[in-house]
């Protein structure tokens, strides 16, 4: 739900959680209905320019880095060596820049259903989209969920699911056939990211994402979360899960000495999205 009466502020009201968000805004920039859901872009007063899809907030110009870097650089300073990366989703292109930054990734591939989010990317938040050209990037408009069942087997080295909430296109990337999938696909001590909500208003859901993944045969679970003050709650959290092996330890003299720029996360960051939340641990001690 928006509203832009009483002074051009752009509002999500969350009947299910029972909040709301605000961003002031200067004017409505450009909407287009999809076959698959409404893109709208704000250019907001202090946020820069905002992406809104169906009704909630997707990406900001100020605060967009934290989800981008903390869904990504995780993983691939966990895995040991990433050559081969799938991002699902992610048509805003900010997740494949970040992927593209470690020198080690020799494809990466991003697989996203709505060709219109990657149109109004490139056209409002072309920073995001700079890597599109990389020789190393390839980028797909079909069904992740299709590509996924039909890739070649023990053939990624990470996954990363970079998808709206759990309802309309992107409700079956939230399931244990498609995790199932993502399993078969995998190397041996293989990653698989999935953005999971936020842990203080989505808990249920996240608890079912952890539970779906460890029952089709996932080895080893971790939970980080990060701010992403324009979403519910202002905190987030992706959910790594592990084919064969365990998330002890990570490249840290790697994540210590970055030979690339970044916003947010760094060595000390990622030391600490490893420390649970006592109330979360609770809550997952309790499945």
């Amino acid at each position: 739900m928006t509203n832009l009466e009483q002074g051009m502020w752009f509002t999500e009201i969350s009947e299910r959680d029972g909040s709301a968000f605000s961003l002031r805004i200067n004017k409505k920039l450009e909407v287009k209905q999809s076959p698959f859901q409404k893109v709208e872009m704000f250019e907001t007063t202090d946020f820069g320019n905002l992406m809104v899809i169906d009704g909630c907030t997707m990406v900001s110009t100020r605060d967009n880095f934290f989800y981008h870097e903390m869904i990504s650089h995780p993983a691939l300073f966990t895995h040991e060596n990433p050559k081969n990366i799938v991002i699902i989703g992610g048509g805003d292109c900010g997740t494949l820049r970040e992927v593209l930054k470690h020198p080690s990734v020799e494809t990466a591939q991003q697989i996203d259903i709505d060709q219109v989010v990657t149109q109004m990317s490139l056209k409002y938040f072309p920073e995001l989209c700079e890597s599109n050209e990389d020789p190393r990037a390839e980028i797909m408009f079909d069904d992740g969920i299709k590509f996924m069942l039909d890739a070649e087997p023990n053939s990624l080295d990470i996954i990363i699911v970079d998808s709206t909430d759990p309802i309309g296109p992107s409700e079956g990337l939230f399931n244990r056939d498609f995790y199932a999938s993502c399993l078969n696909t995998l190397r041996p001590g293989g990653i698989l990211v999935q953005q999971s909500e936020s842990p203080l208003m989505h808990m249920p859901l996240l608890l079912d994402i952890r539970n779906a993944v460890r029952d089709v045969g996932f080895t080893d679970l971790q939970t980080i979360t990060f701010p992403q003050p324009i979403y519910p709650s202002g905190l987030w959290s992706a959910t790594l899960a592990r084919k064969e092996g365990n998330f002890i330890g990570f490249r840290h003299e790697d994540a210590a000495n970055l030979k690339f720029n970044t916003e947010y996360y760094n060595v000390g960051i990622h030391l600490g999205a490893l420390s649970t939340p006592n109330f979360m641990k609770r809550a997952f001690n309790k499945r």
